[in-house]
């Protein structure tokens, strides 16, 4: 059996952490395809997914911490983490340039997550495998 050339990945997460699963099997499988030696070169969260980069978040401690489990992955891999700017500010998800712009209290994005527009995923439709992860609902 001939081995599967590396492959490059854009992940794109459109379900909200603890209501769907989307994160959780995103995050099993970026792992997976690092561990087998394919590239994942960004995730782009939309829609709930943004959910997934706030810094606010706070899990019961005997639950997983799924958006500090994707921060540090990302991390470790150098992987860009990259919220949809229409989703992130429809559900109150901003930076510091947002929280500026509009005038806001505060900022809640959590690092290594950014903010930008539609032209990241589009990017990565064009250089990369893209691959789904939704809500299921």
């Amino acid at each position: 059996m001939a081995a599967i050339p590396p492959q490059h990945y854009t992940l794109v997460i459109t379900g909200a952490p603890y209501s769907s699963q989307a994160p959780q099997t995103a995050l099993f499988f970026a792992r997976a395809a690092i561990a087998a030696g394919h590239t994942v070169d960004r995730v782009f969260l939309y829609g709930d997914g943004v959910h997934l980069a706030s810094e606010l978040s706070a899990p019961p401690s005997d639950e997983a911490h799924w958006s500090a489990e994707w921060a540090a992955f990302l991390n470790e891999n150098n992987i860009p983490g990259i919220a949809c700017i229409a989703s992130a500010l429809r559900r109150g998800l901003v930076n510091e340039a947002e929280q500026a712009r509009y005038e806001l209290s505060a900022s809640n994005t959590a690092s290594p997550f950014v903010i930008a527009g539609l032209g990241e995923w589009v990017e990565g439709t064009m250089t990369s495998r893209t691959l789904y992860f939704h809500s299921g609902g």
